[in-house]
Formats: structure tokens, C-alpha cells, sequence
């Protein structure tokens, strides 16, 4: 089977010859028919198995039959014939770019909107009419809402990554957008699995949609060979730097769970010798474009990303991927490792288990139904303690540690006596203990006890003083009306 023979033009044909794909993979062989038909579709494919081109291709064909323009079509400022909406920047920007490729030869008109950058040139970029735009729910909104966009004109709908979108809560923005569509549409739903949410979600947005499943749920690519290799936390780092100079590693994308622990890993990465940036949510748009860059370039030997990355990456020809730490759900898992092994290339996964992510480990192997092999740290050397000790976390300003012969974190525990003549921070005079034998013998023995009464009595004695009524005010003036009185702590019984 060739692209030609799915019913693409000359001109599609040739743009993808161009990217090195000469056979369509499976899913392509069944979505390109069903979307030139005018089908709505549902599909579930892994990662890296092409669904980028599989509803690309027949949407550029369908905006430009035998690769050319209607004659009698005319763009409209600001409309959109086709959307395409993503979870993510990087997924946003990839996918632009393969459409970008695609279309080559074509007179496209197309943008990519997402946040983290100003919005002016995407408005500029809008204003025309576009026949493509690709973007994030949460900008698109946006613009919407600044009437820099029209959308109740589009054709196709396109939800890429649709239970990542699930994943990171946008279903409400999707929601709103999906009501600023026009009813009568083709729309197309592109998932790694068909979750329970997923299947609730295409019945409420797809009309007898052509159903492809071309994996089964859940599993991973056989292509991408994977190892374990379990090791304490604190020689993780040391780890990851030993299996890059070892193997002679070139390309590798690191996982981690934490932003923060992605910038920890990048620097040691980096101050060892190995050049590394991290990519993750609380990097500026323009600094995740450069890394991405640079990587994609190969000046660049280690990603380290947080999970945001996992499904926004497009790499060609990534040999490695190593999760520093497991994923806490288990299916991020299949989508971290998928970023190697694509289109039909071989990749190798490397998973670094520390003794508290056994759980993990095992929730992983249950769903992909597989055992993971244990990889052997041969000629590894554990970092010295000191290595470990800057591998730990950093403590909270004034935390102390308790253990044994150390002084307590609890603040009350470490309290200096009453009456022992400390500062404590207010005062720097010694406060009167309450309630000493002198102050109690002025009770007699035989009286019941009266909350009321004793405060009374401890004021008498000089505890306490009371205030005057008409108190001076720290300016200089009385106050004009007498104090209240603080109610006690306790009412007497």
C-alpha cells in the first residue's frame, strides 16, 4: 500500500516522501479513507504510531482537492475552516509543524495559538482567516473571548490527545469551545486508549463515528526495549550520568516527577560534563522552545521534562528514554516511553526504581501485562556520602532535625523554662510563672474553685494589673469611651 493509493494528490504525496515515510503505518491505512469520506472518527493508537498524519493528510486534501484551491473559495477575516486542539504547547507546536510539512506545496493558511507568549502576532496571524489553526483550549478561549477569532464556521473539529486533555483537567475549556462550533461539523477524536471518560465523551461529540483501534489498550511498543534498575534514591543521579557515559548516549530524555527535581538533575548533568536543560511548566514558552530546539539539534545531550513534555515531544530517531522516577499513574508511563521507538524504529527505555516505588513499579508491569527486566549496574561505583547527603532535598529554613541527642522541631519541646530569664522575642524581661504556690495560697482551701474570682485575686496580687479605663493611646490622646472588659477564658460553672 502507498499514500497514493489512500486517495492523496500528487502534491501531498510527494511532501511526505519528503519527511522519509514512503509506507503508511496502520493507522494511517484506516483514518485517511474514513476522514476523505467525510466520517466522523474515533481512534486509539499509541504514541508514535502516526496519528498526526493520519488526520492531516485527509483534512489538507479536503481543503485542496488534487492540490489546489477552490476557485470560488475565499478566506473570511478571522474564520477557521479547520481546529485542531491539543493539550499541550509542544504538542501544539509539532503538530503545526507537521501540517506546515505536509502542506508545502499547498496555499496554506495556517497558526498555531497557545499561552505563554503575547498574543498580538497570533491575533495578526488570525486576522486573514486561516484554513488551519492549531491550539491550546486556554488561549483560544482567550482570543474568542477579544473577538480575535470566529469560529462558527469550521468544518473539522480535530481533539488530539484527548484523554490527556482529560488528564490535565481542560475537558471544561474543550466543553466551552466545542459551543462556539457550529452543530453540523465533522469531528475527529484521537486517544492512546479508550477510557471509560473518553468513550462518554465521544458519544456526547461524535455522530456514528468509524471506531479504529490498532493496539491494544494499555500496552507498550514492542520495539522499545526495557530495563530496571533498582538503586536507592540518592544514587539516581549518579546513576543517569553513569549508564550516558557508559553507553555513549547522544540523545536522551530524562522524566522526572518535579519541576524542581528537573532543574536538580539538569544542573548536576550539566556540571558533570554532560550538557542538559530542563523543560517544564514554570519555564518561560521561549526557553521550552530553545531546549526543545537545541535537543532536536543534537546541542544538546539530556532533556530533562516533567510529564507536561511526555505527550508534546516528537523526536526523530530518539534512542533513549530513562524515567528518573516512576510516574504516580500508571498509564504516563506508556506515553514517557513512547517517545522512543516511533514509527517503526527501535528504542530502549531505562526506569531507575528506589525502594518506595515498588508499588509503582508493580501497578506498571500489572497494566502493560509484562515484567520488565532488571538491567545489571555493571562497573557502577555509589556516589561518596558527601555526593549523597547533596543529593537530598534541602531543609526548610529553621528546620532541625530530630533525631537522637538533637534538639526537637516542635517549638513548644524546645521552649526555654518559665521565669528563666531568656528573651522570647517580645520581652526581655522574665515572665512570672502562673499560678505559683504564693499566688495559690491566697485561695483558701476549703472554697470552691471560681475562674472569675482567681483572675481577680491574681490581678490584686499584682499578676495582672488591670488597665484603667480612660488608658492613654500611644499618640498622646485618652480614649473617649471606657474599655470593655475581656470576657474570661472559661465560664464559671
Amino acid at each position: 500500500m502507498s499514500f497514493a493509493s489512500l486517495g492523496l494528490s500528487d502534491a501531498l504525496v510527494r511532501a511526505v516522501a519528503a519527511t522519509g515515510y514512503t509506507t503508511p503505518t496502520p493507522v494511517q491505512a484506516q483514518a485517511v479513507p474514513a476522514v476523505l469520506e467525510g466520517r466522523d472518527l474515533m481512534v486509539a493508537a499509541q504514541t508514535g504510531t502516526g496519528k498526526t498524519a493520519g488526520f492531516s493528510l485527509p483534512i489538507l486534501e479536503k481543503l485542496f482537492p488534487n492540490g489546489e484551491a477552490d476557485a470560488s473559495y475565499r478566506r473570511t477575516p478571522k474564520q477557521v475552516r479547520v481546529l485542531v486542539l491539543t493539550p499541550t504547547r509542544e504538542l501544539a507546536a509539532q503538530v503545526h509543524a507537521s501540517i506546515l510539512a505536509y502542506g508545502k506545496e499547498l496555499p496554506l493558511k495556517s497558526a498555531c495559538v497557545f499561552g505563554g507568549v503575547g498574543p498580538n502576532p497570533q491575533i495578526r496571524a488570525i486576522a486573514p482567516g486561516l484554513d488551519i489553526l492549531v491550539a491550546c483550549p486556554g488561549r483560544l478561549l482567550d482570543l474568542v473571548g477579544q473577538r480575535a477569532v470566529d469560529l462558527s464556521k469550521v468544518e473539522t473539529l480535530v481533539l488530539d490527545e484527548a484523554d490527556r486533555m482529560l488528564d490535565m483537567g481542560f475537558i471544561h475549556d474543550v466543553k466551552k469551545v466545542i459551543a462556539k462550533l457550529p452543530t453540523k461539523r465533522q469531528s475527529l477524536l484521537f486517544s492512546a486508549t479508550f477510557s471509560k471518560d473518553i468513550t462518554e465523551l465521544a458519544n456526547r461529540l461524535l455522530n456514528n463515528p468509524a471506531r479504529i483501534e490498532v493496539t491494544p489498550p494499555n500496552t507498550t511498543v514492542e520495539r522499545i526495549a526495557q530495563k530496571v534498575y533498582r538503586v536507592p534514591a540518592g544514587h539516581k543521579r549518579a546513576l543517569v550520568a553513569h549508564l550516558i557515559t557508559q553507553g555513549a548516549w547522544e540523545q536522551v530524555l530524562v522524566f522526572t516527577r518535579t519541576k524542581h527535581g528537573a532543574n536538580r538533575l539538569a544542573e548536576y548533568l550539566d556540571k558533570n560534563g554532560l550538557s542538559a536543560a530542563a523543560i517544564h511548566g514554570n519555564k518561560s514558552q521561549n526557553a521550552r522552545t530553545k531546549a526543545l530546539a537545541d535537543f532536536k539539534a543534537n546541542e544538546l545531550r539530556v532533556l530533562v521534562a516533567t510529564d507536561i513534555a511526555a505527550r508534546g515531544l516528537d523526536i526523530d530517531q530518539l534512542p533513549h528514554v530513562v524515567n528518573f522516577e516512576l510516574p504516580n499513574v500508571s498509564e504516563d508511563y506508556v506515553h514517557r516511553i513512547g517517545r522512543t521507538g516511533r514509527a517503526g524504529r527501535s528504542g530502549e527505555a531505562v526506569s531507575l526504581v528506589s525502594p518506595d516505588e515498588e508499588k509503582l513499579l508493580k501497578a506498571i508491569e500489572r497494566m502493560t501485562r509484562q515484567r520488565i527486566d532488571e538491567g545489571t549496574l555493571d562497573g557502577f561505583e555509589p556516589p561518596a556520602q558527601a555526593d549523597l547527603n547533596s543529593d537530598r532535598p534541602e531543609r526548610p529554613r529553621g528546620a532541625q532535625a530530630n533525631g537522637r541527642g538533637q534538639r526537637n522541631n516542635n517549638p513548644r519541646a524546645n521552649a526555654k523554662p518559665a521565669g528563666s530569664g531568656q528573651s522570647n522575642g517580645r520581652n526581655s524581661q522574665p515572665r512570672p510563672a502562673r499560678n505559683s504556690g504564693e499566688q495559690r495560697a491566697a485561695r483558701p482551701a476549703n472554697e470552691p474553685f471560681d475562674r472569675v474570682a482567681e483572675e481577680r485575686r491574681l490581678q490584686a496580687n499584682g499578676n495582672k494589673a488591670a488597665a484603667p479605663a480612660t488608658a492613654p493611646r500611644p499618640n498622646g490622646r485618652s480614649n473617649s469611651r471606657p474599655q470593655r472588659e475581656k470576657p474570661a477564658l472559661f465560664s464559671p460553672r
